[in-house]
């Protein structure tokens, strides 16, 4: 009887396409990666606004994140030109940043939860001394890491499969700290302070994660990039003006994300802490369970479901769309007074209705970075140059000025608009707030998103999706690569 497993674990893989067990270690490193920075990224501000300078400088750690925007235009922008233009050896473009930095990384991601400083600025400068580092060397790690992709294959269709199970290993490594609240619920309830629990987490899925992504630097790449030695920093940089698809697709990704927003852990813990239903951890990885179960199976298919709908572009519109409609009609069931969305059976039904949609939602990622991956083809047919570095990190770039952009529209949502107020030493905060904050939250959180997504449709269908045209540039980019070889012979 053949190994089940052997399929994940076979060895067969050539100079132009990955084995599976490469592609098994690349996937097991997105995971571990996406494990810490998801909860990094997720907590760290609600952990400082309300553990560690509470009160009335809790709103200074909100806009900390916020002011993030400015670090990240600086260092997203010189890693990527320096990722393009720095030597290295043959093939191995990416790998140091994948193996040596996870350390330094994990060990960052662990010390911003523990702060032995007892006065408020101090423990303010702390925390921008740890995230902005932090913040620096991640872009490093994932620009090596998603700037793999079109380093993988000089065949889309096999770059393709490559970023569906990198993709797949990414969303777990993000789902993973989505378990933390109910987590956080049962230790809460068995004794265990709140903050202690915070920092044992963030030993956990912050270091922790880090270590397990060193796993991406087994891949090997199969596609030559020069050192572009003789090129200036500043045309390393300007050449992402002859790739329109992918400023676009950063355009959509970014207004996608602008909505009235509260940070969702606000929303359960008031919504659900004193229902006597269920802990406001325990609603929170409900709702992230259920409604994620249809997309997890579906991303096994992510790549058959596209072509099933026409291709990447229009695959991306349809998921859209049916998320926009699943909102609408979950914001309906939530309100009417026999499905509440407080109540148990009205909250399975409200996660359910968002767990359908997300069978079209779960595979953007793969549509975004198989149209990033194949315009990066696009660039090299017309300037000579490969930008992998510079790609990536123009998405990291976006992805970044998009988490600065929620930070600062959930700190005026949740100060300005509801009001909220974070009581030193009030241990039932989030049951001490306004009549406004509690109206408003579940309008916000069920029907925001759909701002941004209706906007992402109006940007994205101007991107390019030409099966055709993509074939004829992957032939005409092989016919110069065996002529260069020649020439170089």
């Amino acid at each position: 009887m053949k190994n089940p497993l052997g399929y994940f674990f076979s060895r067969d893989g050539d100079d132009e396409r990955p084995s599976n067990r490469e592609i098994l270690s690349y996937a097991v490193g997105a995971t571990g990666q996406n494990m810490s920075s998801g909860f990094i990224t997720g907590r760290v501000t609600y952990y400082y606004e309300n553990h560690v300078v509470p009160g009335g400088s809790a709103h200074f750690a909100g806009k900390i994140m916020t002011a993030s925007i400015v670090w990240d235009a600086i260092n997203d922008i010189l890693v990527g030109g320096y990722v393009d233009r720095r030597r290295h050896k043959p093939f191995q473009k990416m790998r140091p940043f994948l193996l040596w930095l996870p350390p330094i990384i994990g060990v960052l991601s662990a010390l911003m939860f523990v702060n032995v400083f007892s006065n408020d600025v101090l423990r303010l400068a702390y925390l921008v001394f740890c995230y902005f580092f932090w913040d620096l060397l991640y872009s490093f790690q994932e620009t090596g890491m998603w700037g793999m992709l079109p380093l993988s294959s000089p065949h889309s269709a096999t770059r393709a499969r490559v970023t569906q199970w990198v993709t797949i290993g990414a969303n777990l490594g993000g789902y993973l700290p989505k378990a933390f609240p109910l987590a956080w619920d049962v230790l809460e309830k068995n004794g265990m302070d709140e903050k202690l629990i915070f920092i044992l987490f963030a030993f956990l899925f912050g270091l922790g994660g880090e270590l397990v992504s060193m796993r991406a630097a087994a891949f090997r790449e199969r596609v030559a990039s020069p050192v572009q030695e003789d090129e200036s920093f500043f045309r390393s940089i300007a050449v992402l003006r002859h790739n329109p698809k992918l400023l676009l697709i950063g355009a959509a990704k970014t207004i996608h994300e602008i909505y009235p927003r509260i940070n969702r852990t606000y929303f359960y813990q008031s919504a659900f802490r004193e229902t006597g239903a269920m802990g406001g951890g325990t609603a929170e990885t409900m709702y992230e369970t259920v409604s994620s179960i249809p997309g997890a199976l579906s991303v096994f298919f992510a790549n058959k479901l596209i072509t099933g709908f026409g291709g990447m572009k229009r695959a991306l519109v349809i998921s859209q769309i049916a998320i926009i409609s699943a909102r609408a009609i979950a914001y309906v069931v939530g309100v009417v007074p026999a499905t509440r969305f407080d109540t148990v059976h009205g909250y399975i039904i409200m996660c359910s209705i968002i767990g359908i949609s997300s069978a079209f939602t779960s595979f953007m990622e793969i549509a975004h970075w198989s149209l990033i991956n194949d315009s990066i083809d696009e660039v090299e047919l017309k300037t000579g140059l490969r930008t992998e570095g510079i790609s990536a990190s123009a998405v990291n770039f976006a992805r970044k000025i998009t988490n600065s952009l929620q930070s600062l529209i959930m700190n005026l949502t949740l100060y300005r608009f509801l009001g909220y107020n974070a009581v030193a030493g009030d241990k039932d905060y989030i049951n001490h707030q306004s009549e406004k904050f509690y109206r408003w939250q579940y309008p916000i959180f069920m029907l925001g998103p759909v701002v941004g997504e209706a906007l992402y449709i109006l940007v994205i269908l101007f991107v390019k999706d030409d099966r055709a045209r993509q074939d004829g540039i992957e032939r005409l980019l092989a016919e110069k690569r065996r002529q260069n070889a020649d020439q170089a012979q």
